[in-house]
């Protein structure tokens, strides 16, 4: 029998860094996800360590679904399924289903690498995706490309949420100034299952035209974007001096962002940065059929995302 290397390694397995014009950034094997971002020496993103298992979704992919599906059950094509419940506390299936997947390297430059992985058919899930993500740096921040392909013989349903958890210098969530595009937000019972949507127009959610996050409590869903025109759209944060910003873009796949602001963690991440995920659907689209993706067979899906630093030790 072949011997096994079983010296100790990063939980989130391989590590590829990858570098350009002063901007770095390190995808990690486990889940294929994003562990550290930065520019000019300061740490946009907030990751964790090598030698740490990643903490709150920070940096992961959700495929193939973002956010909850109440109950983990859900009907397509007029067949009952029942997926895992990897939120037994709120007994909801969270956040799809490589998070915890290996990816395998599939080509590596200096500034960018493309990874991919196989999402094998399960009971709850029965079709099998082929996916790739390409992560790249350069003068313009970070940008990342999605692909996901229905390799199964009928069609998926399918959707896709990226976790990045943004901060600024000196600056925790409270301090952070926020603007988004968005002219609703979805309702959520205390299970954070959508239950409505509403306006959020002169309420402590309106961040249409920017504004200081506070005391107000953020694990939101927002729609009803207003798309710049190329049909994307982008959060902002920045400091309260306008000293520092960091965007983050998507392109107009993604009709949909949760702000999370970390009040679930014990300090020192307790509020410490806010969570700005671009989704393509909203929570339980699975159940709701809104703005949920059919893959037909052999059907290749792709759709891209970034940050870009605009102000501050980062900027161009």
């Amino acid at each position: 029998m072949d011997n096994v290397d079983a010296r100790p390694g990063p939980p989130s397995g391989a590590q590829w860094t990858i570098t350009a014009h002063g901007h770095e950034a390190v995808v990690v094997e486990v889940g294929g996800g994003l562990r550290a971002y930065r520019a000019g020496g300061f740490d946009y993103v907030d990751g964790y360590a090598e030698d740490e298992l990643c903490v709150g979704g920070a940096g992961q992919v959700l495929i193939p679904w973002p956010n909850r599906i109440r109950d983990g059950r859900y009907t397509f094509d007029g067949v009952d399924r029942q997926l895992h419940l990897s939120e037994p506390s709120r007994h909801t299936a969270l956040h799809g289903l490589v998070c915890w997947l290996p990816w395998q390297l599939v080509s590596k430059a200096a500034d960018e690498v493309v990874i991919g992985t196989t999402l094998p058919a399960t009971p709850g899930y029965p079709w099998t995706l082929v996916l790739r993500t390409r992560w790249q740096v350069g003068a313009d921040g970070l940008r990342v490309t999605h692909q996901a392909t229905n390799a199964s013989a009928e069609p998926a349903p399918f959707g896709l949420g990226v976790h990045p958890y943004l901060r600024l210098p000196d600056t925790d969530a409270d301090d952070t100034v926020v603007r988004l595009p968005a002219r609703s937000r979805v309702l959520v019972d205390g299970r954070l299952l959508p239950i409505g949507t509403a306006k959020v127009a002169g309420s402590e959610f309106d961040f249409t035209s920017g504004r200081r996050v506070g005391a107000t409590v953020l694990d939101t869903a927002f729609g009803d974007l207003d798309r710049d025109p190329s049909g994307g759209s982008a959060a902002r944060l920045s400091t309260a001096d306008g000293s520092a910003a960091v965007t983050i873009w998507a392109d107009p796949a993604f009709g949909w962002w949760q702000l999370f602001s970390g009040d679930t963690f014990a300090p020192p991440r307790y509020r410490r940065s806010i969570a700005v995920e671009p989704m393509t659907c909203p929570p339980d689209a699975f159940r709701s059929g809104r703005d949920l993706i059919v893959l037909a067979p052999a059907e290749t899906w792709q759709a891209s995302w970034g940050i870009r630093p605009e102000a501050g030790p980062g900027a161009r």
